[in-house]
């Protein structure tokens, strides 16, 4: 290993799903109503996102706010304060709010047994006023959750894509990284989401687990492939604090690097087109019928502790942990909630005009297709590369700016194959110097 390399900042030092993290909300002074934070905002193409936190099993790697195997009666409670939740949201809304996409997360809402599946999708479309087959609805899954029962509803309630995370098909390796299933049962839920729905498939997988090897990595690739699942996406084994897991060096980077590597290739050479750097879609995969979505500037409004919502100048939320003391206290404060309670909002993080622009950049710039310099023209009025000379100036000093589109003026920024590698890295870059701040001072409970 050469000088630079050892020098060189780790490639995985965040994965930026999301800007700002919740680790940057913080409580409001003085709670604002949502009905005035949505009052003026466009409604006419919403996220509908309900978090269920709950799962059969803590995975070793999960940072998610869930907690395992609640007892029945929280379950029931959960759900109750959920209802009460959705019907002080959609009262908050302009009667004119639309939507465009739901989810259900977690956790895993499979969790649930089939009735309460059931009842969750009642109250959603009673309360919200949507009708749920008639939009991209995704569900998420496990293989111990995903029976025959649960299936049924997510079928009959016209779930579009169903999202499982396997991790490894070789049961030694999902041990090592702190999940305890069988392949059996992966399998036989595999089996399942094929015969008794027809969704969409997503199939998660992990590299970078403790003794992987590439051969073994090719082994779960080529049974992932073999389901031909409509996406794939491939997930750097990550070890953060309270998961269970704990370590990190540089030599795994490397390694991490070179089974990301593998795993692209592998892909794009069995039919698949890839979306980012986790993200890969099956070329023959039908495309999207759902009504027009943008992650850019849409809303979304999120359900459920655990969910969050965006408006276009406000991300909020309810408190957010991993520890699973402090998760347990937040679910249970949020089940004794009245409704009126969930009027207004509680943490949450305000975006100035530069956050904005950060943000547009990031949920652009961190995709395969790149982010079009006019369309960020004509939302903020500047160029985007003048705005950030010298994060764009980096990106292109290492060669990851595809060459020749960057520069003011540009048509389209785009990361070039070995910055798409890095994207753990490109994210954490362009946070602000405020959410670096507050998300220091965070203390992950």
């Amino acid at each position: 290993m050469n000088a630079s390399t050892e020098t060189a900042p780790s490639p995985y030092q965040s994965y930026v799903y999301a800007y700002p993290h919740k680790t940057a909300y913080r409580p409001f002074t003085q709670r604002p109503s949502l009905a005035d934070m949505w009052r003026n905002e466009n409604v006419d193409s919403l996220s509908l996102y309900a978090h269920i936190p709950f799962c059969e099993m803590r995975c070793g790697f999960c940072n998610l706010f869930t907690r395992s195997t609640p007892p029945a009666e929280q379950v029931r409670a959960y759900l109750e304060a959920l209802r009460r939740e959705a019907e002080a949201t959609a009262s908050c809304l302009p009667p004119q709010a639309s939507f465009a996409r739901a989810a259900l997360g977690g956790g895993t809402p499979t969790y649930l047994t089939a009735d309460e599946l059931g009842a969750v999708y009642d109250l959603l479309e009673k309360t919200m006023g949507v009708d749920l087959t008639a939009i991209p609805m995704s569900v998420e899954t496990s293989p111990a959750t995903a029976t025959p029962d649960r299936l049924a509803v997510l079928a009959e309630r016209g779930a579009t894509r169903i999202s499982m995370g396997v991790q490894s098909f070789i049961d030694s390796e999902a041990h090592a990284a702190g999940r305890p299933q069988k392949r059996p049962e992966v399998d036989r839920a595999l089996s399942d989401i094929r015969s008794e729905t027809r969704a969409d498939l997503n199939v998660d997988l992990i590299y970078g687990i403790e003794r992987q090897t590439a051969d073994t990595w090719r082994y779960s690739l080529d049974t992932a492939v073999s389901w031909r699942p409509e996406e794939i996406y491939l997930y750097p084994l990550y070890v953060r604090p309270l998961t269970g897991l704990g370590r990190g060096t540089r030599s795994w980077d490397d390694h991490r690097l070179t089974l990301y590597r593998q795993g692209r290739d592998y892909l794009r050479e069995h039919g698949y087109e890839q979306v980012s750097m986790r993200m890969f879609r099956r070329t023959d995969a039908a495309t999207d019928a759902g009504p027009e979505y943008c992650c850019q500037t849409d809303g979304m409004v999120g359900l459920g502790c655990g969910a969050r919502s965006y408006t276009g100048g406000t991300h909020y939320s309810f408190d957010y942990a991993v520890g699973i003391g402090k998760v347990r206290a937040i679910i249970a404060d949020y089940i004794e909630r009245d409704g009126d309670d969930f009027t207004r909002a509680e943490v949450g993080f305000v975006l100035d005009d530069e956050e904005r622009r950060r943000r547009h950049i990031l949920q652009s710039l961190l995709r395969v297709e790149g982010m079009v310099a006019t369309a960020y023209t004509d939302r903020f009025g500047s160029d985007p590369v003048v705005d950030f000379p010298a994060e764009f100036a980096a990106l292109a000093s290492r060669g990851w700016l595809v060459p020749g589109r960057d520069g003011p003026g540009c048509e389209l920024l785009q990361l070039s194959e070995e910055g798409l590698a890095h994207s753990d890295a490109i994210g954490p870059g362009w946070f602000s110097a405020r959410v670096n701040g507050l998300m220091a001072e965070y203390e992950a409970w």
